[in-house]
């Protein structure tokens, strides 16, 4: 029985009159370090270890609203949500620019890098600039959203969810389509503050 078979399968088990009542655990309480108070974690030492763990790289991308220009930013923040429905999610600091533009439009194109696209990625972290000057790109079937040529893979989504995270909010997209892209190889990975 592979992944989905034993998801399915608990689902089942956990609807049945068999299961034990679950009560749901109390919400933690979340807050802002106060004013003159130490935060359990210098922010220093969370960034440096957690940087330990490579991630794959993405661009964020969305069709521009009502005749403006697409949206775009380089994000790290991305993985697989749920299978049914089939959703992803992203994560974006508040203080992000690229954001309410990708909100407005409602939907949003996540193409995964390959290994050769640092470079890509470099240009589309950087604020205020065209991000879309010389590259291409097609429009993603469901949404519009820019489709950037010569990257792994693309998934096609409309906004599901927004959810508050600290300093950055969680974006869950409901897939609309999805496909590899036009490179073959390896994915472009960020560790230790560097591109692999």
């Amino acid at each position: 029985m592979g992944h989905a078979g034993a998801a399915a399968a608990a689902v089942r088990y956990l609807r049945s009159a068999r299961a034990p009542a679950v009560e749901p655990l109390p919400r933690p309480e979340l807050r802002c370090v106060r004013e003159g108070e130490r935060a359990p974690v210098e922010q220093a030492e969370f960034r440096r270890v957690l940087g330990s763990f490579a991630s794959g790289v993405t661009i964020v991308t969305a069709p521009g609203v009502d005749g403006g220009a697409p949206a775009g930013f380089a994000c790290q923040s991305f993985s697989s949500l749920s299978l049914d429905p089939p959703l992803v999610a992203f994560m974006v600091g508040r203080t992000s620019t690229t954001w309410p533009r990708i909100a407005r439009a409602g939907a949003f194109c996540v193409n995964v890098l390959s290994a050769e696209q640092g470079g890509l990625c470099r240009a589309f972290a950087v604020s205020g600039a065209d991000k879309f000057a010389g590259v291409a790109h097609d429009p993603a079937p469901a949404s519009g959203s820019p489709r950037l040529a010569d990257t792994l893979a693309w998934i096609d989504c409309t906004i599901h969810a927004v959810h508050t995270g600290g300093d950055h909010l969680i974006v869950v997209g409901r897939v609309a389509a999805l496909g590899t892209g036009d490179a073959e190889g390896a994915p472009l990975l960020f560790h230790k503050g560097r591109f692999l």
